[in-house]
């Protein structure tokens, strides 16, 4: 499907986007879609990513910020959240089995107790909106309030990311 909203040229594009942009395999010099796109309204577009780089930018540990992402972005089948974010954790120390294994239920990878506290709570977040007492002393026993903070945050972001990007459709970068 196409988008619903064009991505600004990066020539349309604010000095601010202009500065995030990469490399294409080809060699092409560009900006993901996701910014381009949001550039549209470029006041809000500065706080989301204000709060998006604060995230990454954060507390948890970028296994843990990643495993969380891509488990969140499985879950809400955001395959532009996947694509963007398997990079980051296989830079982060996750390898492809573990990457794989994110869009299994919980219980077919054997996890390390912190790791598969966080992915329960971003599938419990997923499912109820909420946290059970249970799951909240558990997550308590491995992360301290700034990261348990960081964590529901990171969660809700990127249900907030993938709603946006499939309601707008943007569309995967070409390689």
């Amino acid at each position: 499907m196409a988008p619903r909203l064009e991505p600004l040229s990066l020539d349309e594009c604010d000095e601010l986007v202009r500065s995030l942009t990469t490399r294409s395999t080809s060699g092409e010099e560009r900006a993901l879609n996701i910014f381009t796109t949001l550039d549209r309204h470029p006041d809000l577009f500065r706080r989301w990513l204000a709060l998006g780089g604060a995230l990454l930018d954060g507390k948890l540990t970028a296994r843990t910020r990643e495993l969380v992402i891509l488990r969140t972005a499985h879950l809400i089948d955001s395959n532009y959240e996947w694509s963007q974010h398997v990079p980051a954790a296989a830079a982060a120390g996750v390898d492809a089995a573990e990457i794989e294994s994110l869009r299994d239920p919980l219980n077919v990878h054997s996890w390390l107790e912190a790791d598969r506290v966080a992915l329960e709570a971003a599938d419990e977040l997923h499912e109820t909106f909420a946290l059970s007492d249970e799951t909240w002393e558990t997550l308590s026993r491995h992360f301290d309030a700034p990261r348990l903070i960081e964590l529901l945050m990171l969660v809700g972001f990127y249900h907030l990311v993938g709603l946006m990007i499939s309601g707008l459709r943007i569309e995967i970068e070409a390689p």
